[in-house]
């Protein structure tokens, strides 16, 4: 097939299977002498060269997705990025990206590096073949930063307007949703970095004691007393950094825990999962 027979369907006909501009499909169709499949190959192979140029942009802008199951057992949290808040703001982008999280969710999937090898439609296509894709399409880097999951006797899922950062958080079980709004916005506003200071990373606490060591020596406190004053330190570390004993920030007079128990003793928070754009 030459040029001449390629007509505006077929052209626009490629378009809507790849979204890629006009005269990117024309040219396609071209090198492939008509063939739909072939085209679509070299259109990926032009997003995949476009992938490489961009892939030290910074994609800081996206949606971050959280999403349940029919059940309320599962929860996932997907993180799909690009570079401007103008591209995240696409319906189309948005659309991809809430297909992206349905997948994970559906295959109970933990990690990026599952989540891309993941089938994203019936033809076979791999997320990470159509985050290249996409690259291509929109010009933008397009990746995929967080995935993660999470299983509880109830999960609820949290997502801040503007899709900017969500939270997950998994209760003992059912039957208390305001309760797990509220944790779960808790969350999402003030960044817990472990549930409990039991769960709180031992690589953490050291960097906290060091840090605390350093500041009362520069203070002109006595080395020797140093790390006491470091270890005291800690424990408003853990009031402020770890859910269950932070302020609960709709009544002050209660930590996070407090707030659970006063719902139902029997009712615990059993995990949380968080991502932000910006934090």
């Amino acid at each position: 097939m030459n040029t001449m027979a390629i007509t505006a369907t077929d052209v626009n006909k490629l378009r809507q299977i790849t979204g890629a501009g006009m005269m990117d499909c024309k040219q396609a169709l071209t090198e492939a002498n008509g063939d739909f499949d072939a085209a679509i190959d070299i259109l990926r192979k032009k997003g995949q060269k476009v992938a490489a140029k961009r892939a030290d942009r910074d994609a800081s802008e996206g949606l971050v997705i959280a999403k349940t199951s029919a059940d309320g057992t599962r929860g996932v949290l997907v993180c799909t990025n690009c570079e401007t808040d103008f591209v995240a703001k696409n319906a189309d982008f948005a659309a991809m990206a809430g297909r992206i999280a349905d997948i994970a969710l559906e295959k109970g999937l933990d990690s990026i590096d599952a989540l891309k090898a993941a089938a994203y439609d019936s033809n076979g296509l791999s997320i990470a073949e159509k985050l290249i894709e996409q690259t291509g399409v929109i010009g933008e880097k397009i990746d995929v930063s967080a995935c993660h999951a999470l299983s509880a006797g109830f999960v609820f899922a949290y997502n801040h307007p503007g899709n900017k950062v969500a939270s997950l958080v998994g209760l003992s079980k059912a039957g208390f949703d305001g309760v797990a709004k509220d944790v779960a916005m808790q969350v999402a506003a003030m960044a817990p970095i472990a549930l409990d200071k039991a769960s709180t990373p031992q690589s953490v606490i050291d960097k906290e004691i060091e840090i605390g060591k350093d500041l009362a020596i520069q203070e002109g406190k006595p080395v020797d007393m140093a790390e006491k004053i470091a270890l005291g330190r800690l424990n408003k570390f853990f009031k402020e950094s770890t859910l269950l004993a932070q302020e609960f920030i709709k009544d002050n007079k209660l930590n996070v825990e407090q707030y659970v128990k006063n719902a139902d003793k029997e009712l615990s928070i059993t995990g949380f999962k968080r991502h932000s754009l910006t934090i």
